[in-house]
C-alpha cells in the first residue's frame, strides 16, 4: 500500500519545486535504475527539477547536489498542504529515528534525519520539532561527537548513503553536521574545501574536526573522518565495513597504519572555544 496518494500523473516540469514522499529516495548518476546511487534524499526534503527525462528527473537537494532520482519518489508540495509561496520545512519535525502512522493503516519507518509529515504520528522512537533539535543538537563539538558515536553505531557501508542504515563517509559527515545546524557539501574533497585549517599533526586534532585522506596520486581527497580529539576517529569505512572507531596511535593495527600514510590535512568547522559558534 502506498503511504501517499499518487501523484505519478502530475508532469513535474523542470523548474518545479517538489518534496521527497519516500522514507529514502536514491539520486543516480543517470536516469536509470541500474546507474550508481551517488546520494539519497529523505522524506519530505524538497528538491528542485533541473530536466525531465522519461519519468526520471534529475534534481537538486538543499546542498546543492544533483542527481537523478525517478518521479516516484516524489509528490508536489501541495501533498502536505503547502500553499505556493509557503516557506517548508519551517515547522517540519525531525526524525530522530521513529516509526509514524498516518491514518489507520499508513504506517512506516523514518530514518534519522527526515522530516515527518504534519499528520504522521510518531508510533515509537523520537522527532523534534525545530526548537527542541536545535537544544539538543547544538553546533559544539562535544554534542557533535556524542551524537555521531550514539547514532551512527553499527551502520553498514552504503555509497551514496545518508543515514544510519547505511551511508558513506561523507554522507555520514554532512548528516551529522546538518543536524546540528552547519549545512556541508556532499562528497569529502568539496568538505575539504570548508571551515578553517586544523592542526598538521593528525594526533593533535580537535573534537569535531574533520580529517581528510586521499589515495590518489594527485591528491584528491577520497576520505573523510571525524576527529574526536587526539588519537579517536569516528568514520564509516569500505575497509572496516561501516561505522568504526580508530586509536590513530595504534601502530600494531595495519589498517590504521595504512589510513595515517594516506592523511593530508584536517579542517575546522566548530570554533576551538566551543562556544557553539560554526565556522563553515
Amino acid at each position: 500500500m502506498n503511504h501517499f496518494p499518487d501523484e505519478l500523473a502530475r508532469s513535474f516540469p523542470a523548474g518545479e519545486s517538489l518534496l521527497v514522499r519516500s522514507a529514502v529516495a536514491p539520486m543516480h548518476a543517470e536516469p536509470r535504475v541500474s546507474s550508481p546511487q551517488i546520494s539519497q534524499r529523505l522524506a519530505w526534503h524538497p528538491v528542485e527539477v533541473m530536466n525531465v527525462s522519461g519519468d526520471w528527473r534529475h534534481v537538486r537537494g538543499r546542498d546543492g547536489y544533483e542527481g537523478w532520482m525517478h518521479a516516484g519518489y516524489l509528490a508536489p508540495a501541495s501533498t502536505i498542504g503547502l500553499s505556493e509561496g509557503e516557506e517548508w520545512p519551517g515547522p517540519a519535525r525531525t526524525s530522530l529515528g521513529c516509526r509514524v502512522r498516518l491514518g489507520r493503516e499508513s504506517e512506516r519507518a523514518l530514518p534519522l534525519g527526515a522530516f515527518l509529515h504534519p499528520e504522521e504520528r510518531v508510533e515509537s522512537g523520537r522527532a523534534l520539532f525545530p526548537a527542541e533539535l536545535a537544544s539538543e543538537c547544538p553546533p559544539e563539538p562535544e554534542a557533535i561527537v556524542n551524537f555521531a558515536t550514539r547514532y551512527f553505531r553499527g551502520t553498514s557501508y552504503l555509497w551514496g548513503g545518508t543515514t544510519p542504515w547505511g551511508c558513506d563517509c561523507s554522507g555520514f559527515v554532512q548528516s551529522i553536521f546538518a543536524l546540528h545546524g552547519v549545512i556541508l557539501p556532499r562528497d569529502a574533497w568539496q568538505q575539504g574545501q570548508t571551515g578553517a585549517p586544523g592542526e598538521a599533526e593528525v594526533l593533535s586534532a580537535l573534537p569535531a574536526d574533520l580529517l581528510f585522506f586521499s589515495d590518489e596520486p594527485a591528491g584528491k581527497i577520497t576520505h573523510v573522518g571525524l576527529s574526536l580529539g587526539g588519537t579517536g576517529m569516528a568514520h564509516v569505512s569500505v575497509g572496516r565495513g561501516g561505522f568504526a572507531i580508530e586509536r590513530l596511535d595504534d601502530d600494531r593495527d595495519a589498517y590504521v597504519a595504512g589510513l595515517l600514510k594516506h592523511f593530508r590535512f584536517a579542517r575546522r568547522l566548530i570554533s576551538a572555544s566551543s562556544d557553539g559558534t560554526a565556522t563553515a
